[in-house]
C-alpha cells in the first residue's frame, strides 16, 4: 500500500548533522535505503522536512521507514495512506456502496 511519509527533523540535530558535513549524506543513505516512489525537502513550521511517498507491503515495514528518521533526526513522523487516480477509480463501487447505505 502506498504512503505519504512526512518527516519533521528536528532542528537542532539537523543543524549538528549540517555543520559535521554529513546531513545531505545521512539524508541520501537513508531515501536510498527506502527506495520511495518520490521524495520532495521542504521547510515546514520551520523544521527540515521530508517528504516521502513510498509502498509498504504490511504494518512490520514502519519500523524500518520510521527508526532512521527518528534515530539521526530525532524527527516527527506523519504516516498517511494514499491513492493514485487508477485506487480512487477501484474504491468506486465502495463509495457507491457507502453513499447507497448511509448517503
Amino acid at each position: 500500500m502506498r504512503f505519504l511519509i512526512k518527516a519533521k527533523m528536528d532542528t537542532e540535530k539537523a543543524n549538528a548533522a549540517a555543520k559535521a558535513g554529513k546531513l545531505g549524506q545521512i539524508i541520501r543513505a537513508i531515501v536510498e535505503a527506502q527506495k520511495p516512489e518520490a521524495a520532495y525537502f521542504i521547510a515546514e513550521d520551520g523544521q527540515r522536512t521530508a517528504v516521502l511517498f513510498l509502498n509498504m507491503d504490511d504494518p512490520s515495514d514502519l519500523p524500518a521507514i520510521a527508526e532512521p528518521w527518528f534515530l539521526a533526526f530525532n524527527a516527527e513522523l506523519e504516516v498517511t495512506p494514499t491513492m493514485v487516480a487508477e485506487d480512487l477509480m477501484k474504491a468506486g463501487p465502495d463509495i457507491e456502496e457507502a453513499v447507497k447505505n448511509f448517503g
